[in-house]
């Protein structure tokens, strides 16, 4: 095991935006170059999983590593030359596994299965070889899937070749350069993007800074209420949400590939890997705070196997600052994910990211010590808690996170000058906890959230000010509220 914390990054290749939705889409800007050429592993139109690194490999430049179980690749505009493809990997995992092609998406007709086994180091490299069933006719869309009966990252590769007569696409200069350091396993990059003038980098999504300016004059405009004695003076409002439906998307991480996700569980409007922010807005929606049409999702939760039902699901918006009155309205168009879902690591009582149990007492672990035991009358609850403050620029970035990052000494400072809403999904399940329970996307410590901001803005703005900005409680509506 080289490390058990991986960030996800959405593309590496030409960042495409939607200009009424900000959402970053991956897409292929390529030419088909000479045949007999290699189709290098890092130059993918789409992954989840895959980091680049500095190579020791000949010839040098980068290899993709951190591969596990399920991550996968897609190269668009890819020509297959013959039967004969081979890949160039190195592996110090001893479990071993297979790295499969397939045509279109990642559950997509088998091509190939290059067989994956023990190179003594993830820098000693080896070149293996596999028979693809059939050459089809004309460029393709290449994925390959890694496959691995273990959880933790099992392969390197460095690059392809596809037949004796193979050609590849090459990316264009438009492709965001790879850290020169391998990658680490802390929290993403901050480092601010590198683009020519009036282009964002891959990746990264530029805010639209005329609508935000319109909607903080108006939020600026919003008066303030007197707060009567016996508030509770605590900055916070919240919204409620039913599941609006359960799918193997992911419009963020994985946009435009529907059912190459694990599975998640959607509350707000329905959501598909097509959905962008503004399709939001015109859909109905399961939250019952006035204006919100934003989406939330997290991964399903199952037992043995099969979905546990959800008890109840409330997203409290609120301000940790030692000031919450600098707090603003969520810029157009902002989402963010929360939380790891390649982090597979133990969560023993006491550990941090923990499952607890709500109304009643933890009597217990499961026999793995991961998952609390509920008391009768409890129910098993998550709280996830977003970051505080944004970047001022982005509403979205390579990794989903770099655009947001946390306070300072109560403050928003630094690369993250604006404090926004601070989100906590409070996650309760219709279950007591212990044995044969897991996330759809791995062990308990995977557990992540995601957020798209579609408040309507003359709703959002009043409870901004009005509740956050005065450090006063409310519920669903900008009134105030005791006890």
């Amino acid at each position: 095991m080289r490390t058990a914390k991986r960030v996800i990054i959405g593309a590496a290749v030409v960042a495409a935006v939607a200009a009424a939705s900000g959402i970053y889409l991956a897409t292929a800007s390529a030419d088909e170059i000479g045949a007999g050429t290699k189709l290098e592993a890092e130059a993918w139109s789409a992954q989840s999983g895959a980091q680049t690194e500095n190579t020791a490999d000949a010839g040098g430049g980068k290899n993709v590593g951190w591969l596990a179980n399920g991550d996968w690749m897609r190269y668009d505009n890819v020509s297959l030359g013959g039967t004969d493809l081979t890949a160039r990997i190195a592996a110090q995992n001893k479990a071993g596994g297979s790295i499969e092609l397939h045509l279109g998406s990642p559950a997509g007709e088998l091509l190939a299965t290059f067989p994956v086994a023990y190179t003594g180091g993830w820098q000693k490299w080896t070149t293996v070889t596999a028979k693809a069933s059939r050459v089809p006719s004309g460029p393709q869309s290449l994925v390959a899937v890694m496959k691995s009966a273990q959880q933790w990252d099992f392969v390197n590769i460095n690059y392809f070749t596809l037949g004796a007569n193979g050609s590849h696409s090459s990316a264009t200069a438009t492709v965001a350069p790879p850290s020169t350091a391998a990658p680490t396993t802390g929290a993403p990059s901050t480092a601010a993007p590198s683009a020519s003038a009036g282009t964002p980098a891959a990746g990264w999504v530029d805010v639209d800074k005329v609508k935000w300016q319109q909607e903080l004059a108006a939020f600026n405009a919003v008066k303030q209420l007197p707060v009567p004695a016996g508030t509770t003076r605590v900055a916070e409002f919240h919204t409620d949400c039913s599941v609006s439906n359960e799918a193997k998307d992911d419009p963020i991480v994985l946009p435009g590939l529907p059912g190459a996700s694990h599975m998640h569980t959607f509350f707000g409007p329905t959501v598909d890997a097509a959905t962008k922010t503004a399709d939001l807005f015109a859909r109905s929606t399961t939250c019952n705070a006035k204006g919100d049409n934003s989406a939330y999702w997290v991964p399903q939760l199952l037992l043995n196997g099969q979905p546990v039902k959800m008890k109840s699901f409330r997203v409290y918006y609120g301000s940790r600052l030692a000031d919450p009155s600098v707090t603003v309205p969520f810029p157009p168009g902002l989402v963010m994910v929360h939380g790891d879902a390649k982090r597979q690591v133990d969560t023993p009582k006491g550990a941090t990211g923990q499952f607890w149990c709500a109304g009643s007492a933890e009597t217990g672990r499961s026999s793995d010590g991961n998952w609390p035991v509920c008391a009768p009358g409890g129910n098993l609850i998550f709280q996830l808690v977003f970051q505080d403050c944004w970047d001022g620029q982005h509403i979205d970035s390579p990794d989903h996170k770099s655009h947001m990052g946390p306070m300072q000494n109560g403050q928003c400072t630094g690369k993250y000058p604006v404090a926004i809403p601070n989100l906590s999904f409070m996650v309760n399940y219709d279950s007591l906890g212990g044995n044969g329970l897991s996330l759809s996307s791995g062990m308990a410590s995977s557990m992540h959230g995601d957020f798209m901001n579609a408040w309507n803005p003359d709703n959002l703005g009043p409870l901004v000010k009005i509740c956050l900005d005065a450090k006063a409680k409310c519920g669903t509506t900008p009134s105030f509220t005791g006890g």
